[in-house]
């Protein structure tokens, strides 16, 4: 059973988590840090199980924390990685229009990339988008040449590497289970024994909702878990895309699409769908908790996003079902794609944040209570931005505490 004393807790092992931990060890030399993982090895959800993908920061909203935080993370998680030798390409990304009525989406999304400062950003035809992806189809497009591929999971153990390197603790298997919030402390009770500390931040990611909670914080939002689910091509047909091609997003949904993404071992994912799904974990179509069914269902705010996005979520659960409407999807894209040149990949799980008025919330949200800080809101880009957002979060914690 583990007893400790440490300056910070990190609940949280996935990018976001070791992130801070990382920059906190940095920043704070003296004093000791320590991450604590549910899991038996580190980004095993959200971070684990994504796109692979270094976004540009061209589809954010100027202004807003995502649009503040990718670019500038995007380039300090590229030099990270060339610095420390983990797989990364810088490979470019197209954003297609395939029909007229995406024209004026198509220009949205290039001016919120030249607000956002997005490096290299250009409006380019269907003939250079052939020049640069020979097999996708569209009639306009935008080429955003700053975007990458990333080996996640490789990141974040070099960044547990250094977190250690430092003095700091990455424990696994501790799982939170409860928080007693004190005038100076917070004691910390795990699955496997109990840690104090002085400041805790909470980056628990799908469950980020319920630590806040432990914590004796008022509940903003809530976390809804939306599945993304993947198709792989086969090695004979990985030649149809050579770096990252997209539709265009709907800027009312946040979420991008089924696109097709190279990843750094060289596969080529198509994907993902976002389908509600009944488990926060819930990575295949029957996976079921009814603690998180019921958390969902029974959230007021549930009810007000189904009744403005029933359509467009029965459109995302048929695909999910439908091999075929996926395909349809992605043919959009790259015509010559079959159903036969598609298998089952990896799933993953979005947690994604609603509030009480049935808002899906677009932004990060990073919130307060007593001696804690909440990172509610963290979905894409938030691998991206990771270095970015925990320099935030050490900043916020500078402020707040006066350290």
């Amino acid at each position: 059973m583990q007893t400790a004393l440490y300056d910070f807790i990190v609940v949280g092992g996935g990018i976001v988590g070791l992130a801070t931990a990382r920059e906190l060890s940095l920043c704070f030399p003296d004093k000791k840090v320590a991450v604590l993982e549910k899991e038996e090895c580190l980004a095993t959800h959200q971070t684990g199980r994504n796109s692979g993908v270094i976004h540009s920061g061209i589809y954010y909203k100027p202004g807003s924390l995502k649009a503040k935080t990718c670019v500038e993370g995007a380039a300090l998680l590229k030099q990270f990685c060339l610095e420390h030798r983990v797989a990364m390409q810088v490979t470019g990304k197209v954003i297609v229009a395939t029909c007229e009525q995406e024209y004026s989406k198509l220009e949205e999304l290039y001016e919120r990339g030249v607000a956002n400062g997005v490096p290299g950003v250009e409006k380019i035809n269907s003939d250079k988008l052939r020049e640069i992806e020979p097999h996708a189809r569209g009639l306009k497009a935008i080429w955003v040449p700053s975007t990458g591929i990333v080996d996640y999971f490789g990141v974040c153990q070099k960044f547990a590497q250094i977190i250690r390197e430092r003095g700091g603790s990455v424990w696994l298997r501790e799982r939170v289970v409860a928080l007693q919030v004190q005038q100076d402390t917070i004691e910390v009770r795990t699955n496997q024994g109990f840690y104090t500390c002085r400041y805790l931040v909470n980056c628990a990611g799908l469950h980020a909702d319920r630590v806040s909670a432990l914590a004796g914080a008022k509940a903003t939002v809530r976390i809804i878990p939306f599945r993304g689910e993947y198709y792989r091509l086969l090695p004979a047909k990985k030649h149809l895309v050579r770096g990252l091609i997209y539709p265009v997003p709907d800027p009312a949904f946040p979420f991008l699409g089924v696109h097709f993404t190279r990843m750094v071992d060289g596969k080529v994912e198509a994907g993902p769908n976002a389908v509600l799904a009944f488990r926060r974990e819930g990575y295949s179509k029957m996976a079921f908790s009814l603690q998180d069914a019921w958390a969902t269902l029974s959230y007021g705010g549930f009810w007000k996003m189904a009744t403005r996005y029933w359509q467009r979520g029965t459109e995302e659960m048929l695909r999910s079902f439908v091999k075929r409407l996926f395909v349809q999807s992605a043919r959009k894209l790259i015509p010559e794609v079959c159903a036969s040149d598609l298998v089952p990949e990896k799933a993953g799980v979005r947690a994604q944040a609603l509030d009480h008025a049935g808002n899906l919330v677009d932004d990060f949200c990073i919130e307060t209570s007593q001696r804690a800080i909440h990172v509610l809101n963290a979905p894409s880009p938030a691998a991206t931005a990771c270095i970015t957002i925990a320099r935030g979060i050490v900043a916020m914690a500078k402020q707040k505490w006066g350290i």
